[in-house]
């Protein structure tokens, strides 16, 4: 099987959408996974009538792995996130499907010989950006090439 390879990306490249139907398992799973016992994230009469929202809703930690499942998912294992930020704009729901599309928006290659690739994604609800997310990924300039194996130094995301 071929791997992504730096070259093999350029800027304006768009990304494979990723679509998640959203259950309360879903965002009940994610609280749990990152520890988070927030009432608003698994108890729904607490989300609706103390915090106002329509529902139980997906926390940070939980859309942060769904942000970084896909962007290694497009990657491959040789793929190495950097940096990743984003802006949570509205809360996502059981019931909605989540998106995830991006575009590349750079591409270069520093002083220590790693590539980098620069992505704008979105998590879309319909027509809305639920969260926008700004990432840096590593990906290896060849075959022989692993950002997995860069150290102190070499590792400057």
């Amino acid at each position: 099987m071929e791997r992504l390879v730096h070259g093999d990306v350029s800027v304006g490249d768009v990304l494979p959408e990723l679509g998640i139907d959203v259950t309360a398992t879903t965002v009940v799973l994610g609280a749990l996974a990152s520890r988070d016992w927030r009432p608003m994230h698994h108890d729904r009469d607490f989300a609706i009538n103390r915090n106002g929202t329509r529902d139980i809703f997906l926390n940070t930690p939980n859309q942060a792995a769904w942000f970084e499942r896909y962007v290694t998912d497009w990657t491959g294992p040789t793929g190495r996130l950097g940096r990743m930020t984003f802006r949570m704009n509205t809360p996502v729901f059981p019931g909605d499907h989540m998106i995830f599309t991006a575009t590349v928006t750079g591409t270069e290659v520093d002083d220590t010989g790693c590539g980098w690739i620069d992505l704008d994604v979105a998590l879309m609800v319909g027509d809305v950006a639920t969260t926008t997310c700004a990432t840096r990924v590593a990906l290896p300039l060849d075959n022989d090439d692993n950002p997995w194996a860069r150290r102190g130094d070499a590792w400057r995301p």
